[in-house]
């Protein structure tokens, strides 16, 4: 070819891969992807059950719980709750905290009153570990407070509710009002002591919180 004249470009055209192709060749990326979101999520759930799976399944041999566990355990339903000061949430605000339950009307007989001086007692019992363990009193009727729970009710969450026999049951026989109640960190009553706790059943209720304390030490901390 004579010097100086442009030579023309020499094109080798490939043909697209198909669409297919190109899928198949994207699903393992994002196979591998799933996988790893899901090791994530397992390596972040593997303290609440591996504190579970040792309460529940790994017991010693004869230890038994004073209060009766719930299965299924049953989560904090959205029901709409007011304070005694007029602010209103629904009870699902309430996780993050070990939460020691008891259900009354507003005029609180004897058994409420008794249930309020054992939650007390019970969360000043576990020292260091109180304040992941808050007391709760759901109101279940319109009726009054009476000033003279001021005292016994500090620090204690106080919450006007109504249905809750949609959530908590009682043992057969007996009432809502009967019982104090555990409800976990993450929202699900998962215990019911006997009806009338006095105080032998009180220190043996102290037991039974401190092992769950115990078993969620590693993913449970203090505060919301």
């Amino acid at each position: 070819m004579p010097a100086g004249r442009d030579q023309p470009l020499d094109l080798t055209v490939h043909s697209l891969p198909q669409a297919g192709a190109a899928a198949a060749m994207a699903r393992p990326d994002t196979r591998r992807g799933r996988w790893k979101m899901l090791a994530v999520l397992l390596v972040c759930a593997a303290p609440v059950i591996a504190s579970y799976f040792t309460y529940y399944v790994i017991r010693p041999e004869g230890r038994r719980n004073y209060g009766e566990l719930v299965d299924p355990q049953r989560p904090l339903p959205a029901l709409a709750a007011v304070s005694p000061e007029g602010q209103r949430i629904e009870l699902p605000a309430l996780k993050g905290q070990w939460l020691l339950v008891s259900v009354a009307g507003g005029a609180c007989d004897t058994v409420c009153q008794q249930h309020l001086y054992f939650q007390r007692q019970l969360r000043e019992s576990l020292g260091r570990e109180k304040d992941r363990l808050d007391r709760v009193w759901l109101v279940s009727d319109e009726a009054a407070i009476p000033s003279a729970l001021n005292t016994a009710l500090q620090g204690a969450t106080v919450l006007r509710v109504a249905g809750l026999e949609q959530w908590l049951r009682p043992a057969e026989g007996h009432k809502l009002a009967d019982h104090v109640y555990v409800v976990d960190p993450i929202g699900n009553w998962m215990m019911r002591f006997p009806a009338n706790m006095d105080a032998a059943g009180a220190a043996q209720a102290k037991r039974d919180l401190e092992r769950l304390l115990r078993a969620s030490n590693s993913w449970d901390k203090a505060g919301r």
